[in-house]
């Protein structure tokens, strides 16, 4: 009764409006698997392909019909009769029947999604929490979290040249305690913005897009919201950046509007230095382009040992490029993102290649996001220690750390904290 029966698709909206797809597979017994498919606006150029329909005269040619009859007429044939816990067979019958190094032909999203699906079909059908399913380990590691409370770049236009300011509670006791800290800064930072009369509307995935003189006032802003919520930065609760350096590079230099300046490799790792100087900055993901090894060097030998220096555009979640990094020495951590490289398989591959050259790990969202919560077992599953979700703010962010929540209470003296023991490769 642990065979596939159907596997059906459909189209659905992400949290920014935009069409996303959601699979269901159901199995003999009857029993169901479900998952969503989340999208980035910030994409790196060398993801798997995100299919989609370009017919712009429905959604914007945003429409995902494509890939849900990729689902509904190709992979569901494919997969019937298959082994619902053989996750492996499964995902690489998805890879064979697909034939593209990129996911070009299905999609992958149609792949992603029915990869997802059947995981959570094989945990609904051996009774057990997904977490435990993709880790089946006697203790679990609940995740720091990094929320992105100050958004800009391409999630909030008008606002900073960097992309993501996001607070790290390391210093917290568990992982409740953690998303306490959290939510209170983050009220505090909007107390803060409308007493100096700055805009608290919010960008994509959650945190503030005011308009700013320069990319330092949002961290003295932060800083400030951090105190005034009673906690000591540097301490308690750190500051993590994503500049999303892919997006102002051009032509060998990186381009800051705000700023009104223009950098060499160099010069924009002396810029990261000083702020490391200046400010509690405990991680930097991004902050050289995604092509820019040389540059990704230079910034592991001035700042590697000091802070958590992230690869995301780099990598893509894809374990040849990571293989690369890691022979460069280029970064000392990898974002995980499943959507970036199409099937849980590949995904915990690169998860466990990336441990074992002593990197660390974040699991992260996208900023187009639905109510799928996979992302959290999947952090507390594989151990990653770190997970990235937005703000503490938005039901599609929030249906995470509620799930992180859940969990730490099911695990109870079986749960622990990472805390600062995540940044292991860094000197104290």
């Amino acid at each position: 009764m642990s065979t596939i029966k159907q596997v059906k698709a459909r189209e659905i909206l992400d949290s920014r409006g935009n069409p996303t797809l959601e699979v269901e597979i159901t199995l003999n017994s009857n029993i169901r698997g479900w998952a969503a498919v989340p999208s980035g606006a910030s994409t790196g150029k060398h993801e798997a392909i995100e299919l989609r329909d370009k017919d712009n005269a429905r959604l914007d040619g945003l429409g995902v019909l494509k890939a849900v009859a990729n689902v509904n007429r190709e992979i569901a044939p494919a997969l019937i009769g298959m082994t619902i816990t053989d996750q492996t067979a499964i995902d690489n019958r998805l890879l064979e029947l697909d034939g593209t190094t990129n996911k070009s032909r299905l999609g992958a999203n149609a792949i992603l999604g029915a990869s997802l699906a059947t995981a959570h079909a094989a945990a609904n059908l051996l009774q057990m929490p997904l977490y435990r399913y993709l880790g089946k380990v006697d203790s679990y590691t609940m995740p720091v979290p990094m929320l992105n409370i100050l958004n800009g770049g391409r999630h909030a236009a008008g606002s900073t040249d960097f992309q993501e300011f996001m607070v790290m509670p390391a210093g917290a006791r568990d992982f409740h305690h953690a998303l306490q800290i959290s939510a209170e800064v983050y009220h505090c930072l909007k107390r803060v913005l409308n007493e100096r009369k700055l805009n608290t509307n919010i960008g994509d995935e959650g945190g503030f897009a005011p308009q700013l003189a320069s990319n330092r006032q949002a961290v003295e802003l932060i800083l400030i919201a951090i105190e005034q919520a009673g906690y000591k930065p540097g301490k308690d609760c750190f500051i993590a950046l994503d500049p999303a350096a892919s997006e102002f590079y051009q032509d060998g230099k990186y381009i800051m509007a705000r700023e009104g300046v223009s950098l060499s490799p160099q010069e924009m790792v002396d810029y990261y230095a000083s702020w490391a100087s200046d400010y509690p900055i405990i991680s930097i993901e991004d902050g050289m382009a995604e092509d820019d090894w040389d540059g990704w060097q230079l910034m592991m030998k001035k700042l590697g040992d000091k802070i958590q220096i992230v690869g995301d555009d780099l990598y893509v979640t894809n374990i040849d490029r990571l293989n690369k990094g890691i022979r460069l020495g280029a970064s000392n951590a990898i974002l995980i993102k499943p959507n970036q490289i199409g099937t849980l398989t590949e995904t915990i591959a690169v998860i466990q290649r990336a441990k074992q050259a002593g990197w660390n790990t974040v699991v992260s969202h996208r900023s187009g996001e639905t109510r799928d919560t996979t992302i959290a077992d999947l952090a507390v599953g594989q151990g990653t220690g770190q997970i990235k979700s937005g703000a503490p703010c938005r039901s599609e962010r929030t249906a995470k750390y509620n799930r992180l929540l859940q969990i730490e209470d099911e695990l109870g003296k079986q749960a622990c904290f990472a805390e600062m023991s995540v940044f292991r490769n860094l000197k104290k």
